[in-house]
């Protein structure tokens, strides 16, 4: 149930018009309000959400070549930049829309186990090869992580820690070099420990599929729950196309 509210979540808050700040405003206080309830902590929820900022600057240009009339502000001793109030609404909105589409699935995967999320997937129909890449890299990023935890602890064992304190000197060029060799190591080792784990699962029978979860229908409360959360998003909708651009 989860998943598929947070998809129609996503999917009702982006076909919200651009300018729309009354539905945006409550679209925000409704996944603020499930992160109150679910116990997350409202610190860490935009936190991890301050990741789709910085892929909100692409949308910048819009400021600058948006529909007219332009107005014309004067900085840096005389020079003139135009700017479009409509080009900077759009860019306000496909901002605001991105953080809390962001919020949303932080919210989902913060509260749901990834197994489960892999099941959710599978009983959606989604390809089946899909959900194997996603489930493969996920367990594979735990052993890359301990590849790299070994070999921190190997530099530390020879004392080449010490180096990298400032105080013990060490030039750019230097670190440069070692941090690309431990990368390029750390990139060899997990190709070989990739074919061992390959190995591992094909003599325990892998065949490209994922073993197939249980499909659990969604009891009756559950089913309001979700039905209410559609009108809801559905209403939110309908705001916004009154009150946007």
């Amino acid at each position: 149930m989860k998943v598929i509210f947070t998809l129609a979540f996503i999917i009702f808050l982006n076909l919200t018009p651009t300018g729309a700040w009354p539905a945006y405003i409550l679209f925000l206080t409704l996944i603020l309000s499930a992160g109150i309830l679910s116990r997350l902590g409202l610190g860490l929820l935009v936190r991890r959400s301050l990741f789709a900022l910085p892929f909100a600057l692409a949308a910048i240009p819009l400021i600058f070549t948006g529909p007219a009339p332009y107005v014309h502000l004067t900085v840096l001793q005389g020079i003139q930049v135009s700017i479009s109030p409509a080009g900077l609404e759009r860019f306000m909105s496909i901002t605001l829309k991105s953080w809390v589409s962001v919020q949303a699935a932080v919210l989902l995967s913060a509260t749901t186990r990834f197994p489960d999320l892999l099941a959710a997937l599978q009983q959606l129909r989604v390809p089946k090869l899909f959900v194997a890449i996603l489930g493969l890299m996920w367990r594979y990023l735990f052993v890359i992580s301990d590849e790299a935890s070994r070999m921190l602890r190997a530099r530390t064992s020879r004392s080449a820690a010490e180096q990298w304190a400032p105080s013990k000197g060490g030039s750019i060029g230097w670190r440069a070099r070692v941090t690309g060799g431990m990368a390029g190591s750390l990139f060899l080792r997990s190709l070989e420990r990739s074919d061992r784990v390959y190995a591992a699962m094909a003599a325990r029978g892998y065949n490209g599929d994922l073993p197939a979860s249980e499909v659990q229908p969604l009891p009756a409360s559950s089913q309001r729950m979700l039905i209410l959360g559609f009108c809801v998003m559905f209403l939110l909708l309908v705001l916004g196309l009154l009150t946007g651009g």
